[in-house]
């Protein structure tokens, strides 16, 4: 197989990936409330499975960056994280208990720090122009699993059967399903999914060395000023074995501890924050003020994930000619927006039935209509500001923060569900401090070279001196 259908193969099972994690949050999410009810589990306990998801996520994202960025590999962290999204999610189907319910969250949340790898691969395998419109894409993968997600539930809570010792019904079957899924998304990995990055700074090396002519035309324009042209090139006259430790002379503080570096850290922990503060309270608000079941909540998540797709798309083509932090600056007006009306409109409910319901869909429409505008900008323009050779690293960290966001998230939601007010205007006042900090570090939010190679001023000095002896 040559290179350019290893790389095609490569990229469809990524978004695989991204898409079956989409379709498990838009497959759980909707029947988990309920499930833990049948279980005799207190209201909180809604919020410790939503974290507990959040907080494995958040300790195993940088580990398994740093495991790719040393190893410069993919593969393999992809398909051991894979190993516990099977099991989590089978633990998840036996549901015996709410704490195993509760582990089960947790030993799947495991399976979702390869993305900190995947983001890293992305990243050196783009060109920075290219950056915002690719992770815009892989998003909108998610996000179709989010709409064909609650198509799955409409048919899994029809499920009423025994398999063997195990009770199949609606709550159950979800894990099952998804278990069966990340099987299968095994399988795929292990055949259609290339270490790129490597052959990619292979490539770079025959061209060096007169390789292939196969090779010669793998690289396209737009791709060789791109991440991997430049690392490559500084690698092109070591004929080492091994990779060079891309953690020598590395700097947490120098490489994390900048303004513009800050801020989109920020960025990812409150939006994320509030994003699951809203998620945990919709189900419970739902069923109060409208009685909606699984059903009815499957479709609305349903109709979200059709908006936030079109607004994935809208963003890969505002992205060409608007930039990140234009993209930015837009999706935190609008949740701003959201905030305000739902902290007008939500938080008391005024008139009937159809007065509220229609509150609640204009609250939750400007809600999701600012998370791909926000997503898609901050990830592109973290990328740009840390240094690419740490990539998967920096990546695993920028995840842990918005773990930490969807850990905390839903905690404190879960508690305040009958205490509109306090929750939203925490979210509230978390979103202004965001746009201040936005509005004096704008100048700052664009790409600099400076960092791509993150060395520090002695090692670039050595280099200097190789390069004049």
């Amino acid at each position: 197989m040559d290179y350019r259908r290893k790389r095609k193969c490569t990229f469809f099972t990524i978004g695989l990936i991204f898409l079956l994690s989409g379709i498990e949050y838009a497959v759980i999410l909707p029947t988990i409330w309920m499930y833990l009810q049948t279980l005799g589990a207190a209201p909180y306990f809604l919020g410790l499975g939503l974290s507990a998801f959040s907080l494995s996520g958040l300790l195993c994202s940088p580990l398994f960056g740093f495991w790719s960025d040393r190893m410069r590999t993919t593969k393999n962290v992809i398909l051991f994280s894979n190993v516990f999204e099977i099991i989590g999610n089978f633990m998840y189907f036996l549901g015996y208990s709410k704490w195993l319910l509760l582990a089960s969250r947790f030993v799947a949340g495991i399976g979702t720090g390869a993305g900190s790898c995947i983001f890293g691969f992305l990243t050196r395998s783009t060109a920075s122009e290219d950056r915002a419109t690719v992770f815009a894409v892989v998003m909108a993968c998610r996000q179709v699993g989010l709409l064909i997600g609650p198509a799955f539930n409409i048919f899994l809570r029809l499920c009423d059967f025994q398999l063997g010792p195990f009770v199949v019904n609606k709550f159950t079957s979800p894990g099952l399903f998804m278990s069966v899924l990340w099987l299968l998304l095994q399988l795929v990995v292990l055949f259609l999914y290339w270490d790129l990055p490597l052959r990619g700074e292979g490539d770079g090396e025959g061209e060096g060395e007169g390789g292939e002519d196969e090779e010669k035309p793998l690289m396209s324009p737009k791709e060789t000023p791109g991440t991997y042209g430049t690392i490559c090139s500084s690698q092109s006259e070591s004929s080492a074995p091994t990779p060079v430790n891309p953690f020598k002379n590395f700097s947490s503080a120098r490489e994390y501890l900048r303004e513009e570096v800050v801020v989109l850290l920020t960025a990812q922990f409150i939006v994320l924050f509030n994003q699951t503060a809203l998620e945990t309270m919709v189900t419970p608000v739902t069923q109060q003020l409208f009685g909606f079941g699984e059903l009815e909540n499957s479709v609305m998540y349903c109709v979200c994930g059709v908006e936030v797709v079109a607004g994935f798309l809208l963003v890969r083509w505002l992205s060409l000619r608007v930039p990140e932090r234009g993209l930015l600056a837009a999706g935190l007006l609008i949740c701003n927006l959201a905030c305000v009306w739902c902290l007008v409109f939500l938080a008391r409910p005024q008139g009937g039935y159809s007065w509220q319901l229609a509150e609640f869909i204009i609250g939750v429409f400007l809600q999701v209509l600012g998370l791909p505008f926000v997503a898609v900008a901050q990830v592109s323009l973290f990328s740009k500001v840390t240094a690419e050779k740490t990539q998967g690293f920096s990546q695993g960290v920028r995840r842990s923060v918005g773990g930490l966001g969807t850990i905390l998230g839903p905690l404190w939601a879960g508690g305040l569900t009958d205490n509109l007010y306090i929750m939203l205007g925490v979210m509230m006042g978390l979103l202004v401090l965001l746009s201040v900090m936005m509005f004096f570090s704008y100048d700052r939010l664009v790409e600099q070279r400076v960092v791509e190679q993150a060395d520090s001023p002695e090692e670039e000095e050595e280099e200097e001196e190789e390069r004049e002896s």
